[in-house]
């Protein structure tokens, strides 16, 4: 098992397989678009599947496929059935938007994957396009049931909070995790490539989320683990179907249980969502040994944690901040 000098285990890897969206979220990247990777500088779906063989020799079990939007790369079935077949795989998930997942849902859950989360941060069309700057809300519906209907679950719902634009329908994305078999989680804006005043003028602690869920009036109360590897705090209405949970990693950051490890789509190994640190794996590429050992240089330059608060706040920080936004790392 690959443990960094704080003795955390790590069995986890994310995969961006692109940095294309068909989206512009406001809080993942500029309204005018990104400078995106020209696609002969991206990992192949080989290198791909050699890098993940050698993690995999490490203790490395669960995998989740990231963006960018994943689905905008062709193939990608191909990609997770041979990811599936890596000796020591147990489960392989995906974060998506869901504009594409209805045409692929059923292909995807045949290839091997297991589950799904889909980010959704309103309920409102007009507030959908303001926020994505597409339209697209009824899509990504319609992909929310197609992945039902392929038996991707537990279906998990990202929903980042932004003061302002959408903090009033945390009410609405509640009373869903109690009327439907659906897990939301709210997730605190984050200052990944970008500490600037947008930030700090949307940015909104989670603590407006409990202050909703004890004014419907519904007793709740803390779930055990779903399946997954989110760092999320669960809770439950009584009777509910689904459930809600908070992740905020300004707020109340997480980095203690961190267990993983992150490959951005033009090979670069990160060991932390929030510092510059990281190492090219394409160098290590048909050589086992050196592959495993940049897993291991990873997990020792992994810090201890990370320090967005301290931006928020207008502190020092000890590390240097990626310039990378979150598309081009893939969360």
């Amino acid at each position: 098992m690959l443990s960094d000098v704080f003795g955390r285990i790590h069995d986890y890897l994310r995969i961006s397989v692109t940095d294309r969206c068909n989206l512009r979220c406001l809080y993942c990247m500029p309204e005018e678009g990104m400078p995106f990777a020209d696609s002969d500088t991206l990992l192949s779906y080989d290198n791909i599947v050699e890098v993940v063989q050698s993690a995999a020799a490490l203790g490395f079990r669960k995998l989740r496929i990231t963006g960018g939007e994943p689905l905008v790369r062709p193939g990608l079935d191909g990609l997770i059935r041979s990811l599936k077949a890596i000796e020591g795989i147990e489960e392989i998930s995906m974060t998506t938007n869901g504009m594409l997942l209805s045409r692929h849902a059923e292909t995807l859950r045949d290839a091997g994957l297991d589950r799904v989360n889909i980010s959704l941060d309103t309920l409102d069309p007009a507030r959908f396009r303001f926020i994505a700057r597409r339209g697209g809300l009824e899509q990504v519906m319609a992909g929310i049931e197609a992945a039902a209907r392929a038996g991707l679950g537990p279906i998990k719902l990202n929903c980042v909070l932004l003061k302002g634009i959408n903090e009033d329908e945390i009410g609405s994305f509640l009373r869903m995790s109690i009327e439907h078999p659906l897990h939301v989680r709210f997730i605190e804006y984050m200052p990944i490539g970008h500490d600037d005043e947008q930030w700090r003028n949307a940015y909104l602690p989670l603590s407006r989320v409990m202050e909703e869920a004890g004014g419907l009036g519904i007793p709740y109360a803390p779930v055990s683990r779903l399946a997954g590897n989110g760092p999320s705090d669960n809770w439950a209405f009584s009777g509910a179907s689904g459930s809600f949970g908070l992740i905020h990693p300004v707020s109340d950051r997480f980095c203690a249980a961190c267990n993983r490890l992150r490959l951005t789509a033009d090979g670069s190994l990160q060991p932390c969502l929030y510092w510059m640190d990281e190492l090219n794996v394409k160098q290590a590429l048909g050589n086992p040994a050196a592959m495993r050992e940049l897993f291991f240089r990873a997990a020792r330059l992994k810090p201890e944690n990370h320090e967005m608060a301290a931006r928020l706040h207008g502190e020092m920080q000890t590390h240097t901040p990626t310039s990378r936004r979150m598309s081009q790392i893939g969360g």
